[in-house]
């Protein structure tokens, strides 16, 4: 499932917890996208015969686009590039950034799938993370969502904020299952360094939420996505039957991806030596403008990936996300799992951290999804 990914580098403002590249100055605006179509075309010639699946509008703050500017990158990405008959396209969306008829001309030009990062329904949590929107507009940019005729929509929350008790949480949480999203995204609060929040922290303004309670908040979470009939497909995600992300989906499946834009990563596998080959682009737009006009690629620097690398990485996106295939692992890497990691699976099993379906898929349990890390590195080959 071969996929696009655009980043686009603007916020009006940038929230306390977000290590993702962004700016809040608009001005720019225009000479990014100047760069980004002349980086859409360098890398034409990458991909030919490769049909990509989807297109993913990243951030930063993609609604920050008109309708004009989406419709020129998307219609140079269908000039550029193959794509299949019903491909997904997702823009991420603040709901502090849209509205009703920003979301109808959206879907007008074929965009299919809305991310909606509403974080919480909670005003005071919302002002401490930093957003520019309340919880009434965060419920009406999702029925902006249906009035505009989008069935795909998503919804981001964000758990374990500083003092954050469960029954809030829980508030939250079925607030936004009520709201009938077809998908809904829930991260744990990371701390990650060179933030606000991290300084904050480091200055012991706040104290981050004890492990034991946001292993039960991650708890609740689960029970009460599955009491709603959604899958847990991934760490993170849950989704209606026939919702899954195919954009994320694609890169836990180690599918080949490119991205445009400052910091944006690309992923690309070669089968016949069995190597990865991944790079990145510098996170500065000006130095990302400036290489671009001079017809210079603007990349931070890149990595090839060996057998065994991906093989280990195969492993670890594998189980969180739908499950470790092993046949195809090893019928694709030409291995054997040896006899060590079968007693491994077999006491994992035994545990009830993970389930084995026909013999072949490896899947962790709610028990398992916590420790997903652990399990990885003990089956590592």
């Amino acid at each position: 499932m071969p996929s696009l990914y655009l980043h686009i580098p603007f916020c009006e403002k940038k929230c306390i917890y977000c290590d993702f590249y962004s700016i809040e100055n608009l001005a720019p605006m225009e000479t990014f996208l100047e760069a980004l179509h002349r980086e859409i075309d360098m890398y034409a010639g990458h991909a030919k015969g490769t049909r990509f699946e989807t297109i993913f509008f990243g951030g930063g703050t993609p609604s920050l686009l008109t309708p004009q500017q989406l419709e020129s990158i998307l219609a140079h990405l269908y000039r550029s590039y193959v794509l299949t008959d019903d491909p997904e396209v997702t823009v991420e969306t603040n709901p502090g950034t849209v509205t009703s008829d920003s979301l109808a001309a959206y879907r007008s030009l074929g965009v299919n799938r809305l991310s909606i990062g509403i974080q919480s329904f909670h005003d005071d949590e919302l002002r401490f993370l930093g957003r520019i929107h309340d919880r009434t507009r965060a419920i009406r940019c999702v029925e902006y969502a249906y009035g505009a005729g989008f069935e795909n929509v998503s919804v981001d929350l964000i758990y374990s904020l500083p003092g954050q008790t469960l029954a809030r949480w829980q508030e939250s949480l079925r607030t936004a299952v009520n709201l009938s999203p077809k998908h809904l995204s829930a991260y744990g609060l990371i701390v990650e360094d060179g933030t606000p929040l991290a300084r904050m922290v480091r200055t012991r303004q706040i104290s981050p939420n004890p492990p034991e309670m946001e292993a039960s908040l991650y708890e609740f979470t689960m029970e009460c996505m599955e009491t709603h009939g959604f899958e847990h497909y991934e760490v993170s995600n849950y989704a209606r039957r026939g919702y899954r992300s195919r954009h994320n989906y694609a890169y836990w499946c180690h599918d080949n991806y490119l991205g445009f834009g400052p910091s944006a990563h690309s992923f690309w596998k070669h089968q016949i030596s069995q190597e990865g080959h991944r790079w990145w682009n510098i996170s500065n737009v000006s130095n990302y403008c400036s290489r671009l006009k001079e017809g210079r690629l603007p990349r931070a620097s890149e990595e090839i990936l060996t057998r065994d690398e991906l093989i280990t990485e195969r492993i670890f996106l594998g189980l969180r996300s739908d499950g470790l295939d092993i046949k195809r692992l090893e019928s694709e890497f030409g291995l054997e799992f040896p006899s060590m990691h079968r007693t491994i699976i077999n006491q994992l099993v035994a545990d009830e951290r993970v389930t084995l379906e026909n013999e072949t898929l490896l899947r962790l349990t709610s028990k398992g999804y916590p420790l997903c890390d652990e399990i990885s590195e003990r089956l590592m080959l």
